[in-house]
């Protein structure tokens, strides 16, 4: 039997990877290299952990694993980031229109 790595957590019948410095590193640097930013925390599922979806002004994202739904809100205050419950609100138009945007660029190369 394959043994999980030593950051790894048992979520129901998966492991997943849990967060880590890296994570928090990359998200930092999407807050401070981009304008217009908003955060949505998604909660666990059976195959993810809590992640923390950061959308630009353009639609431009990023979605990295967090410790927690708490770390997630107070990761975005302390940034000046405004925070919603991804299951309530949902994601951002902007977002949906950057990905289909991406997707004709690459269809036309």
């Amino acid at each position: 039997m394959r043994r999980p790595a030593k950051n790894a957590e048992r979520t129901g019948s998966t492991r997943v990877r849990a967060a880590d410095y890296a994570d928090e590193q990359h998200l930092q640097e999407f807050v401070d290299t981009r304008q217009g930013i908003e955060g949505f925390v998604e909660p666990r599922t059976a195959v993810s952990d809590v992640t923390l979806l950061l959308v630009a002004h353009d639609g431009e994202w990023t979605r990295r694993r967090v410790p927690s739904v708490g770390w997630a809100h107070k990761f975005a205050n302390a940034n000046q980031v405004p925070s919603y419950d991804a299951a309530v609100v949902g994601v951002p138009q902007r977002m949906r229109d950057y990905n289909r945007e991406q997707r004709e660029q690459r269809k036309r190369r």
